[in-house]
Order: structure tokens, then sequence, then C-alpha cells
């Protein structure tokens, strides 16, 4: 948790952000140490004075200190794809709501929402007035609010049934159905969403929801459809049984039986031994190059299916 401690990850952002209630920018030219902590703690160490916007910084270094990755960035407007969307009516204390301000249409202001009365939304955030205050803005300016999480409260398709729907899609990078949104699933929901021209987030709202409905298999390109995999372990190792049981059974056909068979003189007693137990040690050396070459005969069999099986994994995009 890149040392936080006990009592920090135990806390939500907003009772992080809560707790610096009342910390304002430094007197005069100088700089207050805490607010300069805040954009260090969000990677932009670079910022040289807390007169620079600080809302975003002040959000994220809440998030990052209760262990929630933020956006690590300065514009407030990136926490319009952080997290799952949350609809006005259910915020709930500890989401972040992001409202316009200034002139340009990047410009915008974060924060955590505490309470929603009536047309009123207040917000508990830095640089409010030059300070960590609770501030209240109309409802109407908010431009979205958010919630840490992967999957949207509003949003019916459950983690298994969208990994299932990916993989029926040709998107196995999703691995394992297991309803458990990993590195994997993650994969496979930004690559779906890169394919059909959605938000780049890992997250599963109802844009992805729909769009899943409605999509039509992954395509493949033809290079790989006709092509084998480079490279691969699986492959290279199939190659060399299929080669080691054709030399065993041809060896066995040309009745050099003994040193592929029975090599080791462990195994040659072994085998006789067997066959004493059951009465047939007569008939062992008779019977025993037919054992050899089904032996070869499944190893060849099963490194082709192998291999074969394999080629297909490629060919229909379910491997790398």
């Amino acid at each position: 948790m890149g040392g936080l401690s006990f009592l920090e990850i135990a806390m939500t952002p907003f009772n992080i952000a809560r707790s610096y209630i009342g910390t304002t920018e430094g007197p005069g030219p100088a700089d207050n140490p805490v607010i300069m902590e805040m954009y260090a703690s969000v990677g932009h160490d670079w910022v040289e004075h807390d007169s620079v916007a600080w809302c975003a910084a002040f959000v994220g270094h809440c998030l990052e200190k209760s262990g929630i990755r933020s956006t690590r960035k300065l514009t407030a407007r990136s926490y319009l794809d952080w997290g799952v969307p949350v609809a006005v009516p259910d915020a709930r204390q500890g989401d972040i709501g992001v409202i316009p301000r200034g002139s340009s249409n990047w410009q915008g202001h974060v924060f955590f929402i505490d309470r929603i009365e009536g047309q009123w939304v207040w917000g508990l955030g830095g640089n409010q007035d030059d300070a960590v205050t609770v501030k209240r803005y109309p409802v109407s300016k908010l431009l979205g609010v958010r919630r840490a999480g992967d999957v949207a409260p509003q949003v019916a398709m459950s983690v298994e049934t969208v990994q299932r729907r990916l993989k029926q899609l040709g998107y196995h990078e999703v691995g394992q159905i297991d309803g458990r949104i990993g590195p994997s699933t993650r994969a496979g929901i930004l690559a779906f969403r890169d394919d059909n021209d959605l938000t780049l987030v890992p997250i599963i709202d109802v844009a992805l929801t729909e769009a899943l409905s409605a999509a039509r298999p992954r395509p493949v390109a033809i290079e790989r459809a006709t092509g084998k995999p480079v490279g691969s372990r699986i492959l290279a190792a199939s190659n060399a049984q299929i080669a080691l049981g054709a030399a065993g059974y041809a060896g066995i056909a040309i009745s050099d039986v003994a040193p592929l068979v029975g090599k080791a003189e462990e195994g040659r007693d072994l085998a006789t031994r067997l066959f004493d137990l059951v009465g047939l040690g007569s008939y062992a050396p008779v019977v025993m190059p037919f054992i050899g070459a089904v032996l070869f005969l499944a190893v060849i069999v099963l490194a082709w299916k192998a291999r074969a099986a394999r080629i297909e994994d490629h060919q229909t995009g379910r491997t790398p």
C-alpha cells in the first residue's frame, strides 16, 4: 500500500477528506506544504506553488491515501471517466461530483458529495475559496456523479454474464469465467470498448452491456485464421513427441525391439515379472513388440491432437 498506515487504509476517502477541512493555501507567497504533498501524491511533484488549481489533486490525494487509485490528473473533468456512473437521485455521501468552472469546456471543479438537499449539492472539496471546505452548488450544474467500483449500480447484467458474452464474441482475454473483475477481465472489457468506440474505462456500465447485446463476433484477421502460432512451446513439444513416437514405431516395425522397448535392464525385468504374475511369461517376447507399438502410436495420436487444438485456438483467436 506504499507505506499507508492501517488507519488510513481503513478510512474512506470521504473521511480522509473531512480531516482536511480548514486547510488553506499559504499566506502571501508562501506555499502550504500539506497542499504541496497533495500534488506529489498523485504524481505531480513538479508543481511549485499551491496557487495551481488543486481540487483534483485534493480528491486524488484522499483516494490514494485510502488505497484507491485516482485519475492522477490535475483536471477535474478527468473524473467524469473514473469509477462508475451514478444517477444524481442515487448519489450518496462520498460519491464524487463534477461541475463546470471557467469559460473553457475542459475546465471544471471536482469534490466529494456531502449531501444533496433539494436543488443544492453540498460538496466537500479543495480549492474552494482557496481552502478545503464544504460548499453548496446547484444540482443542475452537476456534469456527472461517479463512484469507486467496477460495476455501475443500474446495470442488470452480472459480471459472469459479461465474461461469458465477451468470450462468445471472441474476446478471450477475459480468461476464466469466475464472476470477478480481475486484470484479464479488464483487458477483455477494454479490448471490446476499443473495438466499439466506447470510453476506454474497465467498467461494466449501461453503454457496455447495450453494446454487448448488439455486437457481432470479433473478426479474426485472415493472416491469423490461416496461420500457426509462432514460438509456441505447446506446438514445439507436440512436434517433438510426434517425432519421438514415429521413431519408436518405426524401430519396432524393423524389429529393433530390445533397445526401444526395454532399453533399461530394470524395465525388462519388470515387464517379464508382470507377465509371469499373470501366467503369460512365455508370451512376453511375442507380445512386447505389440505393446510398444501401441504405446508409441498413442503418443503420436495424443501429441497430434494437442498440436491441432493449439493451432485451432490460435486461428480462432482464443489464444494470443
